[in-house]
């Protein structure tokens, strides 16, 4: 059966899981931070047009967030993270077919059927989202995914929430008033590139030369015209790629100079690195730990170093084991370091040969992980964790003075229902 492609994506995502919990945010200016509450990552439409631009440094908006009285508030991963979960649920609930394409966004396919009605099927689905999660999206609908995407760009700016491409007369004129800067898998570089040959639009970039394009934005680009002219070229991927790297990076809250806190911060990434690699069902090959202290520091040091395993693995103390060996190399007293990270390569899906003469006997301890994993899960994150790390404040953690609580994912944070006794 002939399918089309449908692009659901939650508006203003990071506002919407906030005002969620916190009703009277409606109507009102809101922007979310980045970590270290350093610059705005998202906008609430009505922040939009107080003319706050997206990635913004906080301070330099200070004074007009003050006098519109715009509502402020810290990254809230916990939250994000769960409340998206929940969206790709109930899509899954009603399509078989489902690729999570980002943290807010999702392609399904459904099918072409004189009878059935695609648009009121996606205001159902699009209702439906927002009575069982409270996370309002908009649909797009066309013949493929790059289509998808420009028709949920409408369905979000001049539609009602859905916007259905296919076979629609206007696509040419639509296409016309899309920069092609906005088209997707077109980046700034490609744009010059485009520009220079005379093509702004969308529109343009669908009649472009198809053999120039080729040659100049390879085949990458040639799909995306391909894509434009309603031609499928670009697949729904209903399981995730398996990655090629994993990385888990942080600037800290404040600088640091000690080894232990270094410890502890790269512990606490490694053991979240190593999760990730057990929530994607891979294993990692090498383990690089890297330290740097600040760009415009007076005393400048930045190093990484890799070791590789004996083994792919995805176990957390194998993994923090490798990293604190690499740390141990690296750190050099005197310096303020205000970033650290890991990063996991060699990435590895299903079996993989092993050696006939191990340096080391393998260690089996998946039930082990599977049963942290399962407790932080329930729990929240950190509810087990690895020595080496104390409780209380810690100099290398975020800044994060203005987070909301995780209302989901921890008991001690749950939110409070009040009812008046009759």
């Amino acid at each position: 059966m002939k399918k089309v492609f449908s692009l659901i994506d939650c508006n203003n995502f990071y506002v919407s899981c906030e005002r969620l919990f916190q009703p009277a945010l409606n109507g009102k200016p809101v922007v979310v931070l980045s970590n270290n509450d350093g610059c705005i990552v998202a906008r609430s439409n009505e922040a939009k047009a107080l003319g706050i631009p997206m990635g913004a440094p906080l301070f330099q908006y200070k004074d007009l967030i003050a006098r519109h009285n715009v509502q402020v508030f810290s990254s809230n991963y916990a939250l994000y993270g769960d409340l998206s979960c929940r969206v790709m649920d109930v899509l899954r609930q009603m399509e078989a077919d489902v690729e999570v394409y980002s943290i807010d966004e999702a392609f399904m396919t459904l099918p072409i059927n004189k009878v059935w009605d695609r648009d009121r099927y996606a205001t159902e689905l699009r209702e439906r989202v927002r009575k069982h999660v409270g996370i309002p999206v908009s649909i797009g609908i066309a013949a493929t995914k790059t289509l998808a995407k420009i028709a949920n760009r409408i369905a979000k700016k001049d539609a009602q929430g859905v916007f259905d491409l296919v076979d629609n007369i206007q696509t040419d004129s639509i296409l016309g008033k899309i920069e092609v800067n906005d088209v997707w898998g077109i980046g700034a570089r490609s744009t010059e590139k485009l520009h220079r040959r005379g093509i702004y639009t969308a529109l343009d970039l669908k009649r472009a030369d198809e053999t120039w394009i080729r040659k100049t934005l390879t085949v990458v680009g040639a799909r995306t015209v391909i894509e434009l002219n309603g031609i499928p070229c670009i697949a729904l991927q209903n399981a995730p790629a398996c990655p090629k790297s994993i990385v888990t990076s942080r600037t800290f809250g404040h600088p640091v100079t000690e080894l232990d806190h270094l410890r502890e911060a790269v512990i606490s990434y490694a053991s979240i690195a190593a999760e990730k690699l057990r929530k994607q069902g891979v294993a990692a090959e090498t383990v690089n730990v890297f330290i740097t202290t600040g760009s415009f520091d007076q005393q400048y040091y930045s190093n990484n170093q890799t070791i590789t395993l004996p083994r792919a693995t995805s176990s957390t103390p194998e993994i923090i084991t490798a990293a604190l060996h690499c740390l141990k190399s690296l750190y050099r007293p005197g310096f303020k370091y205000r970033k650290g990270g890991i990063m996991l390569t060699g990435i590895v899906k299903g079996y993989k040969q092993l050696d006939l003469f191990p340096r080391s006997p393998a260690k089996d301890d998946k039930l082990l992980m599977a049963g942290l994993d399962k407790i932080n899960r329930k729990w929240g994150r950190n509810t087990i964790q690895y020595g080496m790390t104390e409780t209380g404040a810690k100099p290398w953690t975020m800044q994060q003075t203005l987070k909301s609580p995780a209302y989901t994912t921890k008991w001690q944070e749950l939110a409070v229902v009040k009812s008046a006794c009759l």
